[in-house]
């Protein structure tokens, strides 16, 4: 079985959950890749039960062939990941050493208002991370020419009325027109909630493992 592990806030790194594979403490000699998932904003706050079975965690935790370990954040709830993006890259590298993570192998996801956290994430701090799934999220179109190189996968509903699809259509489009290296995912008949489509889709996990971070 996956094993979670619930981590409270401490000092300034932040609260987060960390679901381990299936295998991951028989097979001590081997390093897993991982995942970023970014939550939306309605799981703010220092109450890490919110994030119980949530999206990507909960995914994750019920497939005993899933073989990335997750790490989810829980951001404070006056805050938003732009704002906690020092402090999500440094829980990265604490985790990292603590737990046996593939380093070249760290992906970056996120819904809603993490979305927005995975875009500035993959424009500010891509040399962590091999590649970026988004889900109904939104960035500045001024700063596009900072994602050309980093592999993106993009997902909205077509339907989304919290977040407009226009926001993701734009961003890829401008990121074609300079040739950065983007996909897009919309789903007909979808509104806001797609992290379950995206998330239970082997075909994302498949896209990631194509992807090393460069050194």
């Amino acid at each position: 079985m996956a094993r979670i592990v619930q981590r409270p806030l401490e000092g300034e790194r932040l609260g987060y959950q960390i679901v381990l594979p299936e295998g991951y403490q028989e097979e001590r000699g081997r390093r897993w890749p991982l995942i970023l998932f970014l939550h939306g904003i309605n799981r703010r706050g220092e109450d890490l039960s919110l994030l119980d079975h949530y999206g990507l965690l909960g995914v994750s935790a019920s497939n005993d062939s899933f073989n990335y370990i997750v790490l989810a954040p829980q951001c404070p709830k006056s805050s938003n990941w732009v704002i906690e993006s020092d402090a999500v890259i440094a829980l990265i590298d604490h985790v990292t050493r603590d737990f046996r993570v593939c380093t070249n192998q760290v992906y970056l996801t996120g819904f809603s208002m993490g979305g927005n956290g995975v875009w500035h994430l993959a424009a500010h701090y891509q040399q962590h991370f091999a590649a970026a799934a988004p889900l109904a999220g939104w960035y500045r179109i001024e700063e596009v020419d900072r994602l050309k190189d980093m592999p993106l996968w993009a997902f909205h509903g077509q339907e989304d009325d919290v977040v407009p699809v226009q926001n993701t259509q734009n961003l890829a489009d401008a990121l074609a027109s300079i040739g950065g290296n983007i996909k897009l995912t919309c789903y007909d008949n979808q509104n806001h909630d797609i992290m379950n489509k995206v998330y239970s889709n082997s075909a994302l996990y498949e896209w990631f493992k194509q992807y090393e971070r460069r050194s």
